[in-house]
C-alpha cells in the first residue's frame, strides 16, 4: 500500500491551490486539492489524509472554522495559510489546534519544510502515548485516561479537553515536578517545527489552566517558572 504522505490542499483560489499541488507533488507527496468546506469534506471522505494545509480567508467557511470542524473530529495535523497583517487570526488558528501557520505571499520550499517536520512528529506521537496506554493518572480533582484520551471530574464527567489540550496535559502529568520549556512543549505535543511560535504554547496553557485550575489567574497546578517554561505542580499517582 502506498504509503507516500497525502496532503489536502484547501484555499478558494485556484491558481495558488493548483501551483501549490504541483510543487508538493514534485516533491514526493501526493496531493488533493479542495476549494472550500464542501470539497475539503468530500475529499477527506473519500480517502486517508495525513494533513491539510488550510487557508484562512475563504468566503463562506473561512479556514478557522474549518480547523475548528476538524478539531472537533479527529486529530488530522493542520497548516493555516494567512494573511501578512492578520495576526489575530494566526493566534485564533493557533488556539484552535492548528499545528503552523504559513504567511501569505509563502515560500512553497518553507511550506513544504513544514509540512515535512509536522508529519515527522506527527508520526512519532502514537509512539510517544504507547507506553502509556492502558494506564489511568489521578491528580487534584480529576483522573487522566489515556486509552479513553478524556479527564474525568470528581463525578466521572468528562471536563471535554481538546486534542491538544489533552496532549499538553498528557506531557505534563508524565513529568510532574520537572521544568519543561516552551521548545520541549511544542516537540512533544506535536507543535510546529520551524521557527517557534513560543506564544502558541502560551495560549494552550491558558486555555488548559481554564478547565483544570479552581482559579485560572492564581494557577496551582501548571506553575511558570519565569523565563524556562512552565512545571506541573500537582501530585500525580495511578488511578484504578
Amino acid at each position: 500500500m502506498d504509503r507516500t504522505p497525502h496532503i489536502l490542499v484547501v484555499d478558494d483560489h485556484r491558481e495558488i491551490r493548483e501551483l501549490l499541488a504541483r510543487y508538493l507533488v514534485k516533491n514526493g507527496l501526493r496531493v488533493s486539492v479542495a476549494s472550500g468546506g464542501v470539497e475539503m469534506r468530500q475529499a477527506m471522505r473519500a480517502g486517508a489524509i495525513d494533513l491539510v494545509v488550510l487557508d484562512v480567508m475563504m468566503p463562506g467557511e473561512d479556514g478557522l472554522t474549518l480547523c475548528r470542524q476538524l478539531r472537533q473530529s479527529g486529530e488530522i495535523p493542520v497548516v493555516l495559510l494567512t494573511a501578512v497583517a492578520e495576526e489575530t487570526d494566526r493566534i485564533v488558528g493557533l488556539e484552535l489546534g492548528a499545528d503552523d501557520y504559513v504567511t501569505k505571499p509563502f515560500n512553497p520550499r518553507e511550506l513544504l519544510a513544514r509540512i515535512r517536520a509536522i508529519l515527522r512528529r506527527a508520526s512519532a506521537a502514537p509512539r510517544a502515548e504507547a507506553s502509556e496506554s492502558g494506564q489511568r493518572f489521578r491528580f487534584d480533582r480529576f483522573v487522566l485516561d489515556v486509552d479513553r484520551r478524556a479527564v474525568l471530574d470528581e463525578g466521572g464527567e468528562d471536563i471535554g479537553l481538546g486534542s491538544a489540550e489533552f496532549r499538553l496535559l498528557l506531557a505534563f502529568v508524565t513529568r510532574p515536578g520537572i521544568v519543561l520549556s516552551r521548545e520541549q512543549l511544542l516537540d512533544i505535543t506535536a507543535g510546529r517545527a520551524a521557527q517557534l511560535f513560543d506564544r502558541s504554547i502560551d495560549n494552550l496553557v491558558s486555555r488548559l489552566r481554564r478547565r483544570i485550575e479552581p482559579d485560572p489567574q492564581r494557577p496551582t497546578l501548571i506553575k511558570t517558572v519565569w523565563g524556562d517554561g512552565y512545571s506541573f505542580a500537582a501530585k500525580v499517582e495511578p488511578a484504578g
